[in-house]
């Protein structure tokens, strides 16, 4: 009855269900695997940003980066702007996500001589990419700026390519590394993204960047069950298959039998020229 499993058409089936099975259920751990790395990511933010404010040199130092369970952290630092080395970085979008612009970085000179990088926020682009964008003055003389503590951006860790060759003062990473030889001072590593600047500075100053989700968790589980979901659809779908088969197969082999039987011999129409209970009438001799 299920000889027909034997054929190419339902070996060939079977071992692409035999496949699939352990791809999506590969697929759904590595799915689950993105959920709890973004409930992981989730709690790491919401730990630093409900940390103790500190002063910046606390997290970072010269040749020294941040450590990365520090990234988010409030810091403060007092110092001067250094708008002869501002910089703009390309490319970079507003708070909803969807507008392009500039994200502002000015140096930050502090007491001790040494400087660290601020991310003032965004402005928009004005659509000449050649030339550098007017940008808002930062306040003049001391201040003192508020802000979360970031680690150097890379192409390996933000995906986004360092491209040679822009206008001057425009670049397409906020690193410190590179730009410590333009700024001619003693750097230190990472920089920070600005939440409040003292005093006030008067004026229209740059978009200041949100605080990051931290509550969001995306649709990896959804995607897991869903992977697993479709694991435990491979089976049950192909059990209906060869069910449906082998019912149509006893149909086709009924009807069959069913046809064969209606044809039987000796089932001849009787002669319409005889009729019936007459013997043949014998032939007339004339002389």
């Amino acid at each position: 009855m299920y000889r027909f499993l034997l054929s190419r058409q339902w070996v060939i089936l079977t071992l692409l269900g035999l496949v699939l099975i352990p791809v999506m259920i590969k697929l759904g751990f590595w799915q689950l695997h993105r959920h709890e790395s973004r409930v992981a990511r989730n709690e790491e933010v919401a730990a630093s940003l409900a940390a103790p404010t500190v002063p910046v040199t606390e997290l970072t130092g010269v040749g020294r980066e941040p450590a990365a369970a520090e990234k988010f952290r409030t810091v403060t630092a007092h110092g001067r702007y250094d708008t002869e080395h501002e910089v703009v970085v390309r490319h970079r979008t507003a708070a909803d996500g969807d507008t392009i612009g500039y994200f502002v970085v000015t140096p930050l000179v502090l007491d001790d001589g040494k400087a660290i990088l601020v991310n003032r926020g965004w402005i928009r682009s004005e659509g000449d990419l050649t030339s550098f964008p007017k940008v808002p003055e930062p306040p003049r003389g001391e201040v003192t700026v508020t802000g979360r503590m970031m680690p150097d951006e890379t192409t390996e860790a933000s995906g986004i390519k360092d491209t040679k060759g822009l206008p001057d003062r425009q670049v397409m990473l906020i690193n410190s590394k590179k730009q410590a030889g333009d700024v001619g001072r003693p750097m230190l590593g990472g920089f920070v993204q600005l939440m409040e600047t003292k005093p006030q500075p008067n004026g229209k100053q740059p978009e200041v960047l949100p605080e990051p989700d931290h509550s969001g968790i995306g649709p990896h589980m959804a995607y897991a069950i869903q992977w697993w979901l479709f694991t435990g659809a491979v089976p049950v779908g192909w059990v209906v298959l060869v069910r449906r088969e082998a019912k149509e197969r006893r149909e086709r082999a009924a009807a069959g039998e069913t046809a064969a039987a209606g044809e039987q011999p000796g089932d001849e129409e009787p002669d319409a020229e005889k009729e019936p209970g007459k013997p043949d009438e014998p032939e007339k001799v004339t002389t």
